[in-house]
């Protein structure tokens, strides 16, 4: 007799074989027809310019996971939208609960500016240069002493 956990690792165990089975028959099935082009680098059906070592603007992954964000929790919507009126009165004070938390974090956002697209015009820091205070002399005593 297998136990609970016998029967999981005998699952883990099938599981295992069924995926390398899989890949070593698709290894031996598959066509090994390799050509230059085939080998090259390929995005978007144009030829790569420049170095793939690109850094991106921080804002892009942001926003990304700003989307993630209230997306996943706006799925939560569709099961409680479905079985509403079964519910009843708690269930929905508790969705408004939700949506009010969802909403100050949208304005949270809102507010910070982690939606906009447009890109601020970079504060680079200047240094006051007064040439004439400089002058070889005084780079010369400095050199001595």
């Amino acid at each position: 007799m297998l136990t609970d956990f016998g029967r999981v690792f005998l699952f883990f165990i099938i599981g295992t074989i069924f995926v390398a089975g899989g890949l070593l028959f698709a290894s031996i099935i598959r066509p090994r027809r390799w050509y230059p082009d085939k080998l090259s680098t390929y995005e978007c059906g144009e030829e790569p310019v420049g170095s793939p070592w690109v850094k991106y603007n921080i804002r892009f992954y942001v926003v990304a996971l700003i989307f993630l964000i209230f997306d996943v929790e706006i799925v939560f919507l569709f099961p409680w939208a479905i079985v509403f009126k079964n519910l009843g009165m708690f269930a929905f004070i508790e969705m408004i609960v939700f949506l009010a938390i969802l909403l100050v974090g949208y304005a949270y956002v809102w507010a910070k500016g982690d939606l906009d697209w447009d890109k601020p015009e970079p504060e680079i820091p200047t240094i006051p240069s007064n040439k004439s205070t400089i002058t070889q002399n005084t780079l010369e005593e400095k050199v001595i002493v």
